[in-house]
């Protein structure tokens, strides 16, 4: 039975990925509704190519959940705008093909909490956390170690200590993935990573402090778990976002591709080395916002969305983006994270500190 996506963020990398997914496979999946913030004449270009409903502006991607009936609903949009429609889409029961980090990190508690409440699952979309779920298919959940991330070290992994003088040019300049603006420079900074850590605690059960981060440049395996009998499992494929995004469509079957199979023979050799706390502070604030507890990680995540978004209209420079988020945990005041609304609370406090 061919499967209904409502795809939020439909215009960006990850829906543009997905869409292509849906193309190759028209006979399994059709589309229910696209939704942009922005980019009105490409979402309506998209709906009319689909033959769906187009939805474009601030509420968009809530009003695409609200009014539509579908089997699962890719989120795919930038930042804290992803929580309210996450939310809407398991309330109709839909599950969530998650894309957006922020949804777990500010609110990962409430999100996991009502989707097992309503029998919705929760798929994971990034390379890392699909590599995850890949690992521990048919595994029980308290065999599991450690699980460890990868991360490609972004276009900074090397070069000048200094990086004061980075331009919005050179944070684009992402040597692997092909994302949008906020997310290719969180991959920069690695607080992409940092979300990817709060993110797996809460989609896979597992405390922070068995969650691993290991830089892999070459980005072919994707992310690793290692059990309690010693085995470690890894998945590894060419770095192509499809192949994560059309797992979380098909689980728990999967679908044939035309994309090249990975050849181990030709790549040669694969690297693997510690991130550097120095170059990538951002490691460091997560584990102190972790560490706060509360509504800590609201606030990160927060003052990361508006530091990035400053950055990128020339406000401050690619320094002060790490600054900036540990000033406002600094200065933050301490809110339990015991409803959505304290969540909300620790959002606006950031944007009105900043301003």
């Amino acid at each position: 039975m061919s499967r209904r996506i409502v795809i939020l963020g439909a215009t960006g990398s990850i829906g543009m990925n997905a869409i292509d997914v849906v193309r190759s496979h028209s006979d399994e999946f059709s589309v229910a509704a696209v939704a942009a913030h922005r980019s009105r004449e490409k979402c309506e270009a998209l709906a009319r190519e689909l033959g769906c409903r187009s939805y474009v502006g601030e509420d968009a991607a809530l009003r695409a959940v609200e009014e539509s009936d579908a089997d699962i609903c890719l989120v795919a949009t930038v930042g804290m705008s992803g929580l309210k429609p996450t939310l809407a889409a398991i309330e109709k029961g839909m599950d969530v093909a998650l894309a957006t980090k922020e949804v777990m990190v500010m609110a990962g508690e409430f999100v996991t909490r009502r989707a097992r409440e309503k029998g919705v699952r929760m798929l994971p979309v990034d390379s890392e956390h699909s590599a995850i779920f890949q690992c521990l298919q048919g595994s029980p959940r308290e065999s599991v170690e450690r699980l460890v991330l990868t991360a490609s070290g972004g276009p900074f992994l090397d070069g000048p200590a200094d990086l004061s003088s980075v331009t919005v040019e050179q944070a684009l300049n992402h040597p692997r993935w092909s994302m949008g603006p906020k997310v290719t420079v969180d991959s920069s900074t690695m607080m992409n990573k940092g979300f990817e850590i709060l993110e797996a605690r809460w989609l896979f059960d597992v405390p922070v402090e068995k969650i691993d981060v290991v830089v892999h440049p070459e980005s072919i395996v994707h992310s690793l778990v290692t059990f309690s009998d010693g085995a470690t499992l890894a998945q590894l494929s060419p770095p192509d976002m499809r192949v994560a995004i059309q797992y979380a469509l098909t689980w728990p079957g999967r679908l044939a591709s035309e994309r090249a199979a990975l050849d181990l023979a030709a790549l040669g050799a694969l690297t693997f080395r510690r991130p550097d706390p120095v170059r990538f502070p951002c490691l460091r604030l997560v584990k102190e916002a972790c560490a706060r507890g509360g509504c800590a990680a609201a606030v990160l995540a927060a003052a990361d969305e508006w530091a990035v978004g400053a950055f990128l209209k020339g406000r401050i420079g690619y320094t002060d983006i790490a600054k900036t988020v540990e000033e406002c945990l600094d200065a933050a005041p301490e809110i339990p994270c015991d409803s959505l609304d304290a969540v909300w609370e620790a959002n606006d406090w950031v944007w009105r500190r900043l301003g």
